[in-house]
């Protein structure tokens, strides 16, 4: 039995592996809105609570890369099996989470296994779609990509302010039995091979391991400590170099790498990865600029900051059914140049903020946003595969994922830096034009004295008062530098897009006849 020419099970097995990425990529989020409530739980400071979510997405970012050798080794459907049970008992393990060092534990183990069903799910995809099918599987796996992270705050602040912190891990169990059913039901039993055990990378497995490991913790902690001036920062960022550099070095070499890197000897695919990073810190970072915003300037709620942020969330879902057939008479790599400059127009929208700006001027922008996203992420996943080999679709699988969620580390650990500096720069600046003999000066704090004096306010309570309105005015002014970094890398992606050549038609033949 088939479904436009493709088996159902096989649409059974890629509606199981991306119900699967899904979860996995909305628990990245989904924590954030609600840490103040984790960490007063666990008995943690707010600055220790960050763990919760940078070990998970140490421990995903390892996982990654292995995906390609355990699935080979274990079959896909005993590997992906495996990680969905895991993942919906690390999720439950989370929930009874007794201290801090428990719960990061717990959450390092259930991104590890949640890291391998997001680029299985790609992978699958490549495997079981014929070519004129892929472009809607991608747009189904754009969903997960896109659509999750967007609603994660949404969903974590609804269930910890409805219900409490703990269904945040609970909503993954009846999500996560479906998963398990639908992979059962859709791929093929199949002997592991063994053989892959003689060719085993071990050296390639520890250099990945701590090299991605290591830089993922620097970038997420590094903006907290001022960087290179912690020393722990130092030799992170030296263990990470050395072991990437060793890394690389044994994949170039080895018969049998761990992952295979020459296929950057491509320009196309090298290019492809760079509008991969770009799309991780356009979709991550915007997914941290405006919370940041809302709770430091306007003190919003998880549940405030979520009711914002649905407006990037579900606009967009009307859009993704559209793309594959506007992708039948539109070039892939036109849409993909359209979906980055509309995204980095949005971000341009707030750049001329004050603190006047709540959530409601926010969501026109988060609307844009919402209109260019899908037009990144299906024709780019179409584009960036079109030339693949079978036999490469797992490392480039792995690559993918991996640059957008390097480019997500890093544009969020840059715009962090950012903000604190400029901040601190914009606060000078404004401290300097006000001068003590200033009559406008006086007459501001005279007003304000006279306001507060009913409610029994006093002269330094007064300065105090005009040093957080000054402070709240330097914050506005680093966001806005901030979104317009971001939208100035956004457009510069929508310049390397257009770089990227189309499949010949020779290769798209053979891609079919793959398949």
């Amino acid at each position: 039995m088939s479904k436009g020419g493709v088996p159902v099970k096989n649409w059974l097995a890629i509606a199981g592996a991306l119900l699967g990425a899904f979860m996995a990529i909305l628990d990245i989020q989904i924590t954030n809105s609600s840490l103040k409530d984790i960490q007063a739980a666990l008995g943690a400071t707010l600055e220790e609570s960050s763990w919760i979510a940078t070990s998970y997405l140490v421990a995903e970012m390892i996982a990654i890369p292995l995906t390609g050798f355990f699935a080979a080794w274990l079959s896909p459907r005993r590997y992906l099996l495996w990680n969905g049970a895991g993942f919906i008992a690390s999720s439950l393990l989370c929930s009874f989470a007794w201290n801090l060092d428990s719960m990061i534990v717990f959450r390092a183990m259930q991104g590890f296994t949640g890291g391998a069903l997001i680029p299985m799910a790609f992978t699958l995809i490549l495997q079981l779609l014929p070519l004129d099918k892929r472009p809607v599987g991608m747009a189904l796996f754009g969903v997960t990509a896109t659509f999750a992270p967007s609603i994660g705050p949404t969903l974590g602040g609804w269930l910890t302010e409805a219900f409490s912190w703990h269904y945040i891990f609970y909503l993954n169990v009846l999500p996560g039995l479906a998963v398990l059913w639908l992979l059962a039901e859709g791929l093929d039993k199949e002997e592991g091979d063994d053989s892959q055990l003689k060719r085993i990378d071990l050296m390639g497995m520890i250099t990945m391991a701590l090299g991605l490991g290591c830089l993922q913790i620097m970038l997420e902690e590094g903006a907290k400590d001022d960087w290179f001036d912690a020393e722990y920062i130092r030799w992170l960022a030296v263990i990470s170099a050395v072991s990437l550099v060793l890394f690389v070095r044994k994949q170039l070499l080895t018969e049998f790498p761990l992952v295979n890197l020459r296929l950057f000897r491509s320009r196309d695919f090298s290019l492809a990865c760079v509008t991969y990073v770009a799309l991780g810190a356009g979709l991550f970072g915007s997914v941290y600029l405006v919370p940041l915003y809302l709770a430091s300037v306007h003190d919003y709620t998880a549940l405030d900051i979520g009711l914002v942020l649905m407006w990037v969330g579900f606009p967009q879902l009307p859009f993704f059914p559209l793309i594959p057939r506007i992708m039948k008479k539109i070039d892939a790599k036109y849409l993909v140049a359209f979906g980055f400059f509309v995204m980095g127009a949005s971000m341009f929208m707030n750049i001329h903020m004050t603190t006047e700006f709540d959530g409601s001027y926010l969501i026109p922008a988060l609307l844009v946003r919402a209109l260019g996203q899908p037009f990144i992420m299906v024709p780019l996943s179409v584009m960036s595969s079109q030339n693949l080999k079978a036999e490469d679709t797992a490392s480039a699988s792995t690559l993918f994922n991996v640059m957008r969620n390097l480019g997500g580390a890093v544009g969020i650990a840059l715009l962090a830096t950012l903000l604190d500096k400029r901040t601190d720069v914009h606060l000078s600046q404004i401290k300097e034009t006000l001068t003590a003999g200033s009559q406008n000066l006086q007459d501001y704090m005279l007003q304000m004295g006279q306001a507060m004096l009913p409610y029994g306010g006093s002269e330094t309570q007064a300065y105090g008062v005009l040093a957080q309105e000054l402070s709240q005015q330097a914050m506005v002014m680093s966001y806005n530098e901030a979104f317009a970094a971001l939208g100035c890398m956004l457009l510069i992606a929508s310049l390397a897009s257009l770089a990227i050549r189309p499949a010949p038609k020779a290769a798209a033949g053979d891609a079919a006849a793959v398949h």
